[in-house]
């Protein structure tokens, strides 16, 4: 009770200050009066070391992840050239993460599976989640080409001089086929091509619950302390999380400057916008309709979307996702299944942004696209945008490949680039968010949300 209090006290301290910092910055920036430049920083620092001591008493990682968002954040603005060197700790922190989700989604798909014996209900579970997944990514394509026309971001913007090559390869039906099932389930697990992962362990759990049960058991009990020991394994990473952050954020602000958010705010605003429609307009109507419990799912999607909104990095929220959204309710199999498999298939942040950037592409390059055009544009999209997320900068890859096939100049897609780390926190940050609602949709549409126990350990691992 005396922590909260103390707690309580240090956030009013916090929001006073940060208010203060706030108003000195505006009469300097207004030319108003001049303010030393270190009587802004001081007022800043101290705002922050509230909000450090505040998150100190709150003993929550989800607080100590927004102090390191604003500490990586200021850090980045006082002293660019040493953040420029912190991207080494979010290189850490991902790399941590990566070793989770091969094992993390293998355990728990061949647990889930193979221990209910339900290959019909695996089944089912998979069309439903696949009709989610196309009906919710062709929403978010059509908001993303709605907003881009409305806002014109792309009207006016002047060629560069000189133009950067941006190196992409296009899918074409074959390759994407090809790339959902495994030749080397070590190689799929070292590339974290996730989706093969979870083709693999599929048809292991398949293959597992038609073993008889005397055979069956003992490996489903090894697969169950293996499950239990990466949620513990989770546990311990994730208390870096708060540095890793910082570290992306400072490397963010320290290289791009917040100047960079001035040179294509609208476009950005653009971008921001129509995730907010996307949040309020389809998610949450989604929510309300399977009736699934607000104010605990924004507390269960709370962390993971914060790291993945620092990050920008779908793979460093996955496995906390995954057990978020289990303590949420959702059983083990149903997380296991729907969670990696949206991974591929329900990138609705990323789908929003593809449509968004393609028409940008167009209007920078003064090429005229009828609706008609555009339409062409989104069914070519909805089908290309599918099964990318094992690729590095997966967006600007499907963009290059629809912008080669209308045959437009590539040169704005240098523009992205230069503001894609931006852009791309906001639209994983939705992915992560899309992802955790379609695992209660499905487990609602089930009939089994909140009807299965808690493991103690995911409980143990969330309550931190």
């Amino acid at each position: 009770m005396k922590n909260s209090a103390l707690a309580t006290r240090f956030l009013i301290t916090f929001l006073a200050l940060a208010g203060i910092a706030a108003v000195l910055w505006e009469i300097d920036h207004r030319h108003i009066a001049a303010i030393d430049a270190n009587g802004l920083r001081i007022s800043r620092w101290a705002a922050l070391a509230a909000f450090c001591i505040y998150a100190f008493f709150r003993r929550s990682l989800t607080t100590w992840i927004a102090a390191g968002i604003l500490l990586g954040a200021e850090i980045g603005h006082d002293w660019p050239h040493a953040a420029a060197n912190l991207q080494v700790l979010s290189a850490i922190f991902l790399r941590l993460i990566k070793t989770i989700i091969a094992p993390l989604i293998f355990s728990t798909l061949v647990v889930g599976i193979a221990g209910h014996s339900n290959l019909k209900q695996v089944g089912r579970m998979g069309v439903k989640a696949l009709i989610y997944f196309e009906i919710v990514t062709t929403i978010a394509l059509f908001i993303g080409l709605a907003a881009i026309n409305i806002s014109k971001a792309g009207v006016g913007v002047t060629p560069p001089a000189v133009t950067q090559p941006v190196n992409a390869q296009k899918q074409s039906a074959a390759d994407f086929i090809l790339h959902i099932f495994p030749e080397n389930i070590a190689k799929s697990i070292a590339e974290g091509q996730v989706l093969q992962v979870v083709v693999f362990s599929i048809i292991f759990a398949i293959a597992l619950a038609m073993v008889n049960e005397q055979r069956r058991r003992p490996l489903l009990e090894f697969f169950e302390g293996f499950s239990e020991t990466m949620f513990k394994f989770t546990n311990i990473v994730m208390w870096f999380a708060p540095i890793g952050v910082a570290g992306a954020i400072a490397y963010t602000v320290g290289t791009m400057g917040f100047g960079i958010m001035l040179n294509l705010l609208k476009l950005i605003g653009t971008l921001y916008a129509a995730l907010t429609v996307l949040i309020l307009g389809v998610f949450l109507p989604i929510a309300l309709i399977a009736r699934v419990p607000l104010q605990r799912f924004l507390r269960a999607i709370a962390e993971p979307a914060s790291i993945a909104f620092a990050t920008a990095s779908s793979e460093a929220a996955l496995p906390r996702a995954m057990e978020s959204m289990e303590a949420f309710g959702v059983p083990r199999q149903i997380v296991a299944f729907v969670m990696p498999t949206g991974y591929s298939f329900n990138l609705d942040g990323a789908s929003l942004y593809i449509s968004l950037a393609a028409v940008f592409v167009a209007q920078a390059a003064g090429v005229h696209l009828t609706f008609g055009e555009q339409l062409v544009m989104v069914f070519t999209l909805m089908l290309t945008s599918k099964g990318v997320a094992g690729v590095p900068r997966a967006s600007l890859v499907i963009v290059m490949g629809t912008v080669d096939q209308f045959h437009l100049p590539t040169w704005p897609v240098v523009i992205l680039l230069g503001i894609d780390q931006i852009m791309d926190m906001g639209r994983t940050m939705i992915n992560v968010i899309g992802n955790c609602l379609a695992t209660a949709v499905i487990a609602r549409w089930e009939g089994e949300l909140g009807r299965e126990p808690v493991s103690p350990a995911v409980m143990d691992a969330v309550t931190r």
